[in-house]
C-alpha cells in the first residue's frame, strides 16, 4: 500500500512538472511574439492561434475536411494494426521467410514513403484509398516489428499451449499468441497510430481533394499565418487527446494484468 501511495505520489510529482514545463514554454513564446522578438510573419501568438482554431472551427466546410481526415487517419491506423500483427505471427511462424524479410523491416522507414505516391494514385484513383493506404504503410512495419517482439518475448510454455489443445494456426494466434502478447503490444499499437496519423496528414500536404492536411498546406502558401497555426493546433489538441485515450487504457491494462 505505502508503495502504491508512493508511485501514485511519483507520477503526479512527474505530470506537474510535464504540466509546469508546457505553461511555461507556452508563456515564454506568447511574450516573444507579443514582444515582436518573434514576427508575425513566422508565427503568431499561442493566444491568437486560439482565437483563430476556434474561428475556423465554427465553419462547416472545415469539420467536413477534419471529419474526411480522422475518418482516414482511423482506416489506416486499424489496417496497419490488425495487418502488422497478422504478418508478424506469419513471420513469427516462418522462421526461414522472417530471416530473408528482417532486413526489409529494418530499413523500412529509411525509405522514402511518398515515392509510393503516384503509384498508388494509379491504384486507388484521387479519393480516400491513397490516404488510407500511404498511412497504413507507414504503421504497417512498426507493429510487425513489435509483434515479433512480443511474441518471442512469450514463454515456450504458452506457445505449447496451443499445440496441446490441438487449435488450428488461427485459434492460436487470436486467443493464445494476442492476449499473452498484448503488454508488448501496445508500443506497437502506439506506433501504428502515430505512423498512419503522419501519413495521412503528411499525404493531404501533396495532393488531396479534401482535409486538414490541404487545408493547411493552402493557407501556407497564401502566407495565411492565422488560418495555419489555428489548424495546426487543432490537429495537435485532437492528436493529444487520442494519445492521452492510448496511455489511459494503457495504464489500466497494466495495472490489471498486475493484479493478474
Amino acid at each position: 500500500m505505502v508503495q502504491r501511495l508512493k508511485t501514485t505520489a511519483g507520477f503526479s510529482l512527474a505530470g506537474m512538472l510535464r504540466l509546469f514545463l508546457v505553461i511555461g514554454a507556452i508563456g515564454g513564446l506568447e511574450l516573444l511574439c507579443r514582444g515582436g522578438v518573434i514576427g508575425a510573419f513566422t508565427m503568431i501568438a499561442p493566444s491568437a492561434m486560439v482565437v483563430s482554431a476556434v474561428r475556423e472551427l465554427g465553419k462547416p466546410d472545415v469539420l467536413t475536411d477534419l471529419a474526411f481526415t480522422f475518418s482516414n487517419m482511423a482506416a489506416a491506423a486499424m489496417v496497419s494494426m490488425i495487418g502488422g500483427f497478422a504478418i508478424g505471427v506469419v513471420l513469427h511462424a516462418l522462421p526461414r521467410v522472417r530471416h530473408v524479410v528482417s532486413p526489409l523491416l529494418a530499413s523500412w522507414y529509411a525509405v522514402p514513403m511518398f515515392v509510393f505516391y503516384p503509384l498508388l494514385i494509379v491504384l486507388f484513383g484521387l479519393g480516400r484509398g491513397p490516404l488510407i493506404a500511404l498511412g497504413a504503410l507507414f504503421g504497417l512495419v512498426a507493429m510487425v516489428v513489435n509483434t515479433l517482439d512480443g511474441i518471442d518475448r512469450l514463454p515456450p510454455a504458452v506457445l505449447k499451449t496451443g499445440r496441446v489443445m490441438r487449435m488450428d494456426p488461427m485459434r492460436t494466434a487470436l486467443l493464445i499468441k494476442l492476449p499473452a502478447a498484448i503488454p508488448h503490444l501496445f508500443t506497437g499499437v502506439k506506433l501504428a497510430i502515430a505512423y498512419a496519423i503522419i501519413g495521412v496528414v503528411a499525404a493531404e500536404f501533396i495532393l488531396s481533394t479534401a482535409g486538414i492536411g490541404k487545408r493547411i498546406a493552402f493557407a501556407f502558401n497564401d502566407l495565411d499565418n492565422p488560418t495555419m497555426y489555428g489548424l495546426l493546433l487543432v490537429l495537435l489538441v485532437i492528436v493529444g487527446v487520442i494519445n492521452a485515450i492510448i496511455r489511459y487504457c494503457e495504464q489500466r491494462l497494466f495495472a490489471r494484468w498486475g493484479r493478474t
